[in-house]
């Protein structure tokens, strides 16, 4: 796997894989100098060779994982938008509209915030 298409063609489920493609349109347009890649056969997407979202899918949500810090700093606005998380991730169901506020706040945060950052992940 080594392109966002490839991943998605991947994706069983027609309405699965028609909302992530959504995403990562939304990702691309909203954010263009961002890169994106497949590592650890999920895809993710890079500012400047350091990590700013990552994602992945499961059974009844797909999962936004900005790193820690980011699901700490909008821990209640996670809530508030009805998602559960755990330290290193956001859980999107499936059958909820996307909160593509949160999401555009929890990227841009990211990119501010590692604009100095010098390696992939934070230290």
């Amino acid at each position: 796997m080594e392109t966002i298409s490839d991943y998605l063609a991947k994706i069983d489920n027609p309405e699965h894989r028609a909302q992530m493609a959504d995403v990562f349109n939304w990702v691309n347009e909203e954010f263009p100098d961002l890169k994106s890649k497949i590592a650890w056969n999920q895809p993710m997407f890079t500012d400047h060779d350091t990590f700013i979202v990552g994602f992945s899918i499961a059974k009844n949500n797909f999962a936004v994982s900005p790193e820690a810090v980011v699901v700490a700093r909008f821990s209640d606005a996670i809530k508030a938008a009805g998602y559960t998380h755990t330290a290193n991730l956001v859980r999107f169901p499936w059958d909820k509209p996307v909160n593509y506020d949160l999401l555009r706040d929890m990227i841009a945060f990211n990119i501010a915030d590692k604009a100095d950052c010098e390696t992939f992940w934070r230290k």
